[in-house]
């Protein structure tokens, strides 16, 4: 009664053929569903590419300035030319500064005391003080970062100009300077991109490949494809083909977008690439099959496809969340989900340009994750149909 049996059949390419191509008619009449398909995902990717950003631009500056001197009018300049900072308003009263946080009406206000000129041309340790927002963690710790690193640079050119006026030079004892690899820029969409087309992947083939073998179900069709001679695997594989076909369309087209709009460009193998793509859709069909096999109606099957397609993609797959920043508990339920590996995957090739060698782990990962879920479903369709 179901679509799952152990017949050990040869198969038959004919057959599976056959299956295959009254699947991509089906979807071809379907003319609304499959513009959906192919154009939908190309869509969240570009919406989700701006939406989900972390970097931190214009942030909002309100100044309450109580010394007015000729060094922290420069400093204020330098602030204005760093490129971080906006300067939304002055402050002339101290009590501005709560309403100016509270209201949101500026994300950090700047404070420089009365006496801050003075005692730094007097040698003594000047302080101003930069007031930040810290409802949003992680933009209050970007704008401490961007605060100190505009302080620091004018601190040192200020002391440059202060050693010159004596006839000194200044010395530094150690010169640090970073260099960043892959994303220099440190664009957190180049780090999302990978993220994005593992989840967009995995929910549009999960849902589809659930709901075209629970609609053989809910037709009653199922009960001909049983008695047919055709063997288990030539059903899968002729139903599952066409959209394997259309997710592996689906990733060309989002790696063309991810270059045009966001400028992430593949460093790596394409072949290594598509491999890997054809890799995890089987992945990804392989929940869809799992699903079909616990539902009997294309509404609980929708329902359930996207809950576990959506929330672990997003959650557990190390997209935004660090994996290693989680506890041990939850990093072993991260393995729930093959965009977890996938987005290793991804990032490797995409971003870094590396070989198999670095990401062999993850891609065996794939292959064991597969194997386990098919395993797993016929086992349990082989029970369902032995009870029926």
């Amino acid at each position: 009664m179901y679509l799952f049996t152990l017949r050990a059949k040869r198969v038959n390419l004919k057959r599976t053929k056959a299956v295959a191509k009254k699947e991509f008619y089906h979807l071809v009449r379907d003319y609304r569903m499959l513009s959906i398909l192919l154009f939908f995902p190309v869509f969240l990717l570009i919406i989700f590419g701006y939406a989900v950003n972390f970097d931190v631009k214009d942030i909002k500056l309100s100044i309450y300035d109580n010394d007015r001197s000729i060094l922290s009018r420069r400093f204020i300049n330098s602030i204005t030319s760093s490129g971080y900072f906006v300067i939304e308003s002055y402050l002339t009263n101290s009590d501005d500064i709560d309403n100016t946080i509270s209201l949101k009406k500026a994300q950090s206000v700047l404070f420089i005391p009365k006496d801050f000129s003075s005692e730094y041309y007097s040698n003594k340790e000047s302080k101003i003080q930069f007031i930040i927002d810290g409802v949003d963690g992680n933009t209050a710790n970007i704008i401490q970062s961007y605060a100190n690193l505009v302080t620091n640079e004018f601190n040192n050119k200020i002391s440059s100009e202060l050693l010159l006026v004596k006839g000194k030079k200044q010395y530094i004892p150690l010169d640090v300077r970073s260099i960043f690899w892959y994303n220099p820029d440190l664009k957190s969409t180049k780090f999302l991109i990978p993220g994005l087309i593992a989840m967009i992947l995995l929910i549009t083939a999960t849902i589809t490949v659930s709901l075209t073998l629970v609609r053989e179900k809910e037709r009653g069709t199922i009960e001909q494809i049983n008695v047919s001679p055709l063997s288990s695997i030539e059903v899968l594989i002729g139903k599952t083909a066409p959209y394997l076909t259309l997710g592996f369309l689906n990733s060309i087209f989002i790696l063309i977008a991810g270059y045009l709009v966001f400028d992430v460009e593949v460093k790596g193998s394409l072949i290594l690439l598509f491999i890997s793509i054809f890799v995890f859709l089987i992945a990804a069909t392989s929940i869809g099959i799992f699903i079909s096999v616990l539902v009997d109606t294309q509404q609980v099957a929708f329902t359930i496809a996207t809950f576990v397609s959506l929330l672990p993609s997003v959650i557990l797959s190390g997209f935004i969340f660090p994996i290693e920043s989680m506890p041990i508990i939850v990093q072993t339920i991260t393995n729930i989900t093959p965009a977890k590996f996938f987005i290793e995957i991804l990032r490797g090739i995409v971003l870094r340009g590396v070989g198999i060698s670095a990401f062999w782990d993850q891609f065996l990962y794939l292959l064991i994750f597969i194997f386990l879920l098919l395993t797993v479903s016929i086992v349990l369709n082989k029970r369902k149909s032995i009870d029926t």
